[in-house]
């Protein structure tokens, strides 16, 4: 029933206002629904490592690609920055570890991976996932700090490798932040003087003999042995067989 009220009809005003309503409802619910699947769409997710950061690890590879053969046969501190550059880390030496500091980062034999995790991965902690890690391992807010922005969402970091000989690998990348590595760090038997960088499958994407002050002769041993007869130990083993 019509109601008359001051000559209008509001009974009519209140249906085409309610439909009004529910169009707006309707179209704003439909385009959130369509933006997100944009959104979804548009970032590509890794189905077994999830909380690898795609992009940025692609834009790792790039800067990998991009670099100049003698960039890695330089003095190696000079290598290590430029490592840390394609990897999407600052080099920051002057500040205390836990909050951003990279001097570690392929300094030793066991932080030679740099993975790349999306944002919310960056919080996890190991809860034992890696044997031979602390508990907890937060890293959070070092990656947040020490991660170069333009590279994509995400962060990197130079994780730990033990664990990477296992298939799969159970290292802190993989376990903790359930990401890829870009790239990992092996030296190269019998002499350990060169290196090579491989990607998450072992594949090999450039080679490198630094001069200078290297990682401790040691640490450049276990760091090869870490790999033990797993996927990253089959290409620096043809290196030293000569088969370039």
């Amino acid at each position: 029933m019509l109601l008359h009220h001051r000559g209008r009809l509001v009974g009519s005003f209140r249906i085409i206002a309610a439909t009004a309503a529910a169009t707006l409802l309707t179209t704003t619910l439909t385009n959130t629904y369509t933006t997100s699947a944009m959104m979804m769409k548009s970032e590509e997710i890794d189905e077994d490592y999830p909380g690898t950061a795609v992009k940025r690890l692609k834009s790792v590879h790039a800067r990998i690609k991009s670099l100049e053969k003698d960039d890695l046969n330089g003095e190696w501190e000079d290598v290590r920055r430029k490592l840390l550059w394609a990897g999407g880390l600052k080099d920051l030496r002057d500040v205390r570890p836990g909050m951003g500091y990279t001097g570690h980062a392929f300094n030793d034999w066991n932080h030679c991976d740099l993975t790349t995790m999306k944002g919310e991965e960056a919080n996890n902690e190991n809860e034992n996932k890696v044997k031979g890690i602390h508990y907890s391992n937060q890293l959070g807010p070092g990656i947040r700090i020490a991660s170069i922005p333009e590279l994509g969402p995400g962060g990197s970091w130079s994780t730990c490798m033990m664990g990477c000989s296992s298939e799969p690998p159970i290292d802190v990348a993989h376990a903790q932040f359930r990401s890829r590595i870009a790239f990992k760090l092996v030296w190269i038997p019998p002499e350990f003087k060169s290196f090579v960088l491989l990607d998450d499958s072992g594949k090999r994407l450039a080679i490198g003999s630094p001069t200078g002050r290297l990682p401790h002769l040691r640490e450049r041993q276990k760091n090869f042995a870490a790999t033990g007869s797993g996927r990253y130990s089959k290409e620096p083993l043809k290196l030293s067989r000569g088969e370039l």
